[in-house]
């Protein structure tokens, strides 16, 4: 068979929701691309989206842009503890998989759901009722509040949407479906580019809401995508198949969920957080600073989250392949996830630093947040080929179930060290914001080397999950 046909049938294999490989057996390579095109694909349109929103939030002003990066940043502790509880589930999915114990992967997805939903209850009531006084405490001046305060309760009171969607997703990509982990993302996100500018605009029937209406979109295209990864679930149409038995509360096992998901949620949680320290740093300089900030890094977002996907690729295949007692081939699988994230970054980093001010240019017609977006996206895309070796270190622990490496990391680089060297660099040593966005690359430059070094030594083999 010649090589184009040989990668035509890979590519359709990949895309297959009923095609249901053994990613213990598989070569390495083949089992890392099957996994990796889906898991790109899928965090491709997630950045798009990304994009997409403040593309058109862009156009209401520094105001309704400040508005979204501030409330982005309160999003990001939701972020943690979805991702957390996520890196748990799917690091024991992956196990029970590479063991044969398939039934065993269905219950802790049951589980992994009720507790979903717990804690988006807590989660989604505490943020709609204190919204204003949540976005107050990060530093909004009364122009932002005006603008923003009904958006950030939807986006904050919604949390329900975006916890399920990480949690299921995570099963589907801990049992290797990663295609059917695309589907319901490009679902959610589809929906969310067309709302978009309905709700923002009142294109048609639709009122015009402005930044309200970016909230209304992004909430429904959530819900969507939560609601069909749940019936994917049920209806058994993945290789995880629950059903009425695995949906028994099982104490035992929530509680195991909650222990291993704990030193997760804590991970991304002093990881993300730590972009609500930035923000501190740089509220004093204003609306216009912030929205810079945030296309910036909105930006930076869009280049790395379809490297996540390669990332994603190597959870899965270190969680396997442990399970079959086969670590030589999860190291192999994490190096070759690490060598292609740092040929894509190392390409698209390049074109940030060439065209930072035609980029910025795209999102804003305010000069001055513009400028500010300019230095931030060269800055940050300095460092693009070793955000890219972080990112996979950093999920091939997690994949393992040593959640604790990549906590620590977090927790030394990002807070003993990011957000005191940025306040160093931003105001006593008068680099202003451009002293943050030196720092954001520093660290993430400091976490890809530690955690490749730490990655050689192996402790990862012998993780309990």
């Amino acid at each position: 068979m010649s090589k184009p046909a040989e990668l035509i049938r890979t590519i359709r294999s990949a895309l297959s929701s009923e095609a249901h490989h053994d990613l213990t057996t598989l070569p390495v390579d083949r089992a890392v691309v099957l996994l990796a095109i889906p898991m790109v694909l899928e965090m491709a349109l997630e950045s798009v989206f990304a994009l997409t929103d403040i593309f058109f939030v862009g156009k209401l002003g520094p105001a309704a842009v400040a508005t979204v990066g501030l409330t982005e940043s309160l999003l990001a502790i939701v972020y943690a503890i979805a991702m957390g509880v996520g890196v748990s589930v799917s690091a024991i999915v992956a196990r029970r998989i590479g063991e044969k114990e398939p039934d065993e992967a269905a219950h802790t997805a049951a589980q992994a759901v009720w507790l979903a939903i717990v804690l988006a209850a807590v989660l989604g009531t505490t943020g709609a009722l204190y919204a204003p006084q949540l976005l107050r405490f990060l530093g909004a001046d009364e122009e932002v509040l005006r603008t923003g305060t009904t958006f950030a309760r939807i986006m904050l009171g919604g949390e329900v949407s975006v916890i399920l969607l990480f949690i299921l997703n995570a099963v589907f990509r801990g049992a290797g479906d990663a295609a059917v982990a695309m589907r319901v993302l490009w679902t959610a996100n589809i929906l969310n580019i067309v709302l978009g500018p309905c709700f923002i605009f009142g294109l048609g029937p639709f009122p015009a809401l402005g930044v309200t209406g970016a909230a209304i979109a992004t909430t429904t295209g959530r819900g969507v995508g939560a609601a069909l990864a749940l019936y994917w679930l049920i209806t058994g149409r993945s290789r995880i198949a629950v059903r009425a038995a695995h949906w028994r509360p099982d104490p035992a096992l929530m509680w195991k969920l909650v222990r291993l998901a704990g030193s997760g949620v804590f991970q991304f949680l002093v990881g993300t957080a730590s972009w609500i320290g930035l923000v501190r740093i740089l509220a004093p300089y204003g609306a216009v600073v912030l929205a810079g900030y945030t296309i910036a890094i909105r930006v930076l977002v869009f280049i790395l989250l379809p490297s996540f996907g390669l990332s994603n690729a190597a959870a899965t295949m270190v969680g396997q392949n442990l399970g079959a007692k086969a670590p030589d081939r999860a190291a192999e699988a994490v190096a070759s996830a690490a060598r292609w994230n740092v040929y894509v970054l190392g390409a698209i980093g390049i074109v940030m630093v060439a065209f930072a001010p035609l980029i910025a240019g795209i999102f804003t017609r305010d000069a001055a947040a513009a400028a500010v977006a300019t230095t931030a996206l060269r800055i940050t895309g300095l460092g693009c080929p070793l955000y890219g070796i972080g990112m996979v270190m950093t999920q091939a622990f997690n994949g393992a179930g040593d959640t604790w490496t990549p906590t620590w990391l977090n927790f030394g680089i990002f807070w003993l060290f990011e957000i005191p060297f940025a306040w160093l660099l931003a105001h006593p040593l008068g680099f202003g914001p451009t002293g943050v966005f030196i720092g954001i690359t520093t660290a993430f430059s400091v976490l890809a080397l530690t955690a490749w070094a730490l990655f050689r030594r192996g402790t990862w083999r012998t993780a309990e999950v």
